[in-house]
C-alpha cells in the first residue's frame, strides 16, 4: 500500500464511489484538487455479469443479488433486517449501487421539494427545481440520457441530449392503454445512450441491466464518470473499508481511517465528503463518535440516521394473447405516468405515485417468477412453452410509492452484529406508513385498470415487491436549521463545516422518482461549491 496515502494531505477524501463519489471526484480533480476516493468493493468487470454465463438468470439471483445479507460478498456489510417491512438493496463496488440500476432517469417534480408549503407534512426542502436544474441538465448532458423532450409533468427545459429507446410492442401497447384512459404517459427518460457517446456504447438490447450491461452501455458510474475522473488524476482506492470519520480537538473533520486486508490506515484531507447511500452515511457517522461528537459526528440535531425512506414499491404484471418481445431490452421503463403523483386529498392520501411499464426478460427477472402461483412441477414438461410464450407477452406495470419521512424509521448501530472486520453493521428499524399502504393499495388499482383496458388475458399482482428498490434516502437531511438537519443546502455538516454528505441521505422528502438523477445533480452543484470552499481556504 502506498506510504503517501497516509503521508499526503489530500484536499478532499471521498468516502464512496457510487454516483456522487464519481461525480464528486471527477469535479474536484477537473479544478485541479488533489482528491483520493475510498470504495469498500472493487471493480464490477463487465465478463462476469450473470448475462455472460449460461442460465444466467440463476447466476443473477446468487453473487448478483440485489440484498447484501443474501449475496454475501466479501466486500458487503450485513444488515439486521429483523425490524423492517422492506430489505433495503445496495451494491458495494466502483459504481456503487448503479451496477445493479436499471437506469431509469427520473427527476423530481417541482411540488416535491415544497411539501411542506403545498400539503402541510414533512418539510420545505432549502432549494427548489429551478435551483437544481442547472446541475440535472450538466449531468444528463454528460452521460448523455435518452429520452424525448416536452414532458408535460416537468417545467419547460427539460431536453435529454440522446434519441429515447424504441418504444417496441409493449411501449405502444402500454401507451394505447392510457390514451383510452385519457392519462398521462411518456416516453421514459433512460441514463442508458441510444448513440455511444463518450466512454459507453450504444445500448444493444440485451435486457440484463439489473445484473450489469455486458455490452457496456448503462451509465453505471464506473463507466459514466470514473474513467474521466481518473485521467484528471483523481486517486481511486478499492478494498478500502472506512471505520471512522477523524476528527481533532475542535472537533473539525481530519480525514479517514480504513482497513485494507486486515491492515489499519489513515488518509488526511482538509475536506472529507461522505458519498456511502443513506444506510452507510448515518452507520459511519454514528460509528464517528468522539468526545466531541458523543451523539455520533455532526449528530447534534439527533436526526442522523432518522427519516429513512426506501420507495416500496409494487407491481401488477398482466399476459396477453399477442408477442410483446418483453424479453428486449433495457429492463428500465419504455413509457411512464406521473398521472397521480400530485397530492389529491379526496383519495384519502397526501402525495402520489410514479408508474412505469417494463419489460420482463426471462422468466426469473428480478428474482420474480410470475408463474409462482402454480405448483413448482407444473413450471415444466408439457406446460414449459405456455410459460415461455407468457414470459415474452408481458407488462410489468410499476410503481414507486412516495415514501414521507417518519423518525421513527430509521439506521441505527446494532449491538451484536458486526462485518468482516469488526465494525459493528446497521440495523434498519422501518414500517409502511398508513399513507404508504393507502397509496399503494389506490395505485393497484389503478395498475389493474390499466391492464384490463389492454385486454390482458390474466394478471398477478405483487404488493410487496422485494429485493428492490436500492432507493435509500433521508438520513442526513438538508435544512437551513441546524436544530432540525443535519446539512445545509450545499452538503455541509452544520456541526462540521468542512465535512459535506452528497448522497441520498440529504433528501428531505422521497418524492416518487427514481432518485438517482437527484442525487447526481445534488452531488454536482455540492461540489461546486466544494470548489469555492477550497479555492477561498487557499
Amino acid at each position: 500500500m502506498d506510504a503517501a496515502l497516509e503521508e499526503d494531505v489530500y484536499d478532499a477524501v471521498i468516502i464512496g464511489s457510487g454516483p456522487s463519489g464519481a461525480i464528486t471526484a471527477h469535479t474536484l480533480a477537473m479544478a485541479g484538487f488533489r482528491v483520493i476516493c475510498l470504495e469498500q468493493g472493487d471493480y464490477a468487470l463487465s465478463s462476469d455479469y450473470a448475462a455472460n454465463h449460461d442460465m444466467w438468470e440463476l447466476v443473477a439471483r446468487g453473487h448478483w443479488q440485489a440484498e447484501p445479507n443474501r449475496r454475501g460478498n466479501p466486500a458487503d456489510y450485513p444488515l439486521n433486517v429483523s425490524d423492517t417491512d422492506l430489505a433495503p438493496s445496495m451494491y458495494n463496488a466502483v459504481g456503487g449501487s448503479t451496477i445493479h440500476y436499471s437506469a431509469l432517469w427520473s427527476r423530481l417534480a417541482p411540488s416535491d421539494f415544497r411539501v411542506r408549503t403545498l400539503d402541510g407534512v414533512a418539510d420545505d426542502w432549502p432549494i427548489s427545481y429551478d435551483k437544481l436544474a442547472p446541475f440535472y441538465d450538466e449531468v444528463d448532458d454528460f452521460i448523455g440520457v435518452s429520452g424525448v423532450e416536452g414532458d408535460t409533468a416537468y417545467p419547460e427545459g427539460l431536453s435529454p441530449k440522446l434519441p429515447p429507446m424504441p418504444l417496441g410492442k409493449l411501449g405502444l401497447k402500454a401507451a394505447e392503454a392510457m390514451n383510452e384512459l385519457g392519462w398521462h404517459w411518456w416516453p421514459h427518460a433512460n441514463a442508458i445512450p441510444s448513440q455511444k457517446i463518450g466512454s459507453l456504447a450504444a445500448c444493444a438490447r440485451w435486457g440484463t441491466c439489473i445484473q450489469g450491461c455486458p455490452e457496456g452501455a448503462k451509465a453505471s458510474f464506473d463507466m459514466a464518470y470514473w474513467p474521466a475522473a481518473i485521467k484528471a488524476d483523481a486517486k481511486l482506492v478499492t478494498g478500502a473499508r472506512v471505520s471512522r470519520i477523524t476528527t481533532n480537538e475542535s472537533g473539525a473533520a481530519t480525514g479517514a481511517a480504513w482497513i485494507s486486508k486486515g491492515t489499519q490506515y489513515h488518509t488526511r484531507a482538509k475536506q472529507v465528503v461522505v458519498c456511502a447511500n443513506g444506510i452507510g452515511t448515518p452507520r459511519l457517522l454514528l460509528l464517528s463518535a468522539s468526545e466531541q461528537h458523543p451523539h455520533g459526528l455532526a449528530n447534534s440535531s439527533g436526526l442522523v440516521g432518522k427519516n429513512l425512506m426506501l420507495h416500496p414499491n409494487c407491481t401488477v404484471i398482466g399476459y396477453y394473447d399477442e408477442d410483446l418481445e418483453s424479453w428486449r431490452g433495457p429492463v428500465g421503463s419504455v413509457i411512464s405516468s406521473m398521472q397521480f403523483f400530485e397530492t389529491d386529498r379526496s383519495r384519502g392520501f397526501v402525495r402520489g405515485p410514479k408508474l412505469h411499464a417494463c419489460p420482463t426478460p426471462g422468466l426469473l427477472f428480478n428474482g420474480i417468477d410470475p408463474h409462482r402461483l402454480l405448483p413448482f412441477d407444473a413450471l415444466w414438461g408439457a406446460n414449459f412453452h405456455h410459460v415461455i410464450r407468457d414470459a415474452r407477452n408481458a407488462i410489468f406495470w410499476g410503481a414507486n410509492i412516495d415514501d414521507l419521512p417518519e423518525e421513527s424509521n430509521r439506521v441505527t448501530l446494532d449491538p451484536d452484529l458486526c462485518d468482516g472486520d469488526g465494525i459493528p453493521a446497521p440495523k434498519i428499524s422501518y414500517r409502511y406508513s398508513e399513507n404508504t399502504l393507502k397509496m399503494r393499495s389506490y395505485v393497484m388499482g389503478k395498475l389493474v385498470e390499466i391492464h384490463k383496458v389492454a385486454g390482458a388475458k390474466k394478471l398477478v399482482e405483487i404488493v410487496d415487491l422485494k429485493g428492490e428498490p436500492g432507493h435509500l434516502l433521508g438520513t442526513g437531511r438538508m435544512g437551513q436549521d441546524a436544530k432540525t438537519s443535519v446539512v445545509d443546502e450545499y452538503g455541509r455538516a452544520h456541526d462540521v463545516p468542512n465535512l459535506v454528505i452528497s448522497d441520498g441521505s440529504i433528501f428531505v422528502t422521497g418524492g416518487a422518482a427514481n432518485p438517482t438523477s437527484t442525487i447526481a445533480a445534488l452531488a454536482l452543484r455540492n461540489a461546486k461549491q466544494l470548489i469555492a470552499t477550497l479555492n477561498e481556504a487557499n
